[in-house]
C-alpha cells in the first residue's frame, strides 16, 4: 500500500522499473510452465504487471485499485538463474477507467521480452464484492 496516495488520475507518460536476480524459484522448471531452468515467462508477465502497478498506484484515490484486464507478451531470449533483468512499464494511454502500458524486459541492455499491459481502476470494496 502506497504511503501516499495522490489522488490525481493517472496520465500517460507515468512509469516504474523493478530489477530481479533471476532465482530458481524464478525458473520455468518451479512454475511449472516448462522443463528448463531458465527464467519463466509467467514470472516475466508478474514482474511487469508489478512495475505496471508501481507506476500509477500513488495516482489513484484512496480505496482505489487497478486490475489487469489484458496481457500482450513476447519472450524472446532465455535468462539463467543469477541473471538480473529490468522490468519497465509506461503508461501510454488512458480511457476512462482502462490504462494500457508498454513494458519491456531487458537484460544488461539487451532485451528480453516486450508488450502491453492492459489494467481497469476498480473500487477495491466493489471488486471484491463481485468475487465468487
Amino acid at each position: 500500500t502506497p504511503a501516499y496516495r495522490t489522488g490525481v488520475a493517472p496520465r500517460t507518460g507515468l512509469s516504474a522499473r523493478i530489477d530481479l536476480v533471476v532465482t530458481a524459484d524464478d525458473t520455468a522448471e518451479a512454475l511449472g510452465s516448462g522443463s528448463v531452468p531458465v527464467l519463466g515467462t509467467p514470472r516475466l508477465i508478474a514482474l511487469c504487471e508489478e512495475a505496471s502497478c508501481l507506476a500509477v498506484d500513488d495516482h489513484l484515490a484512496e480505496g482505489e485499485t487497478s486490475v489487469a484486464k489484458r496481457v500482450q507478451f513476447d519472450h524472446l531470449v532465455p535468462v539463467g538463474v543469477g541473471g538480473t533483468v529490468s522490468a519497465e512499464a509506461t503508461l501510454d494511454r488512458v480511457q476512462g477507467r482502462r490504462m494500457t502500458f508498454t513494458v519491456s524486459v531487458s537484460e544488461g541492455g539487451s532485451l528480453v521480452a516486450a508488450g502491453r499491459v492492459t489494467r481497469v481502476i476498480v473500487g477495491r470494496a466493489e471488486f471484491l464484492a463481485t468475487v465468487r
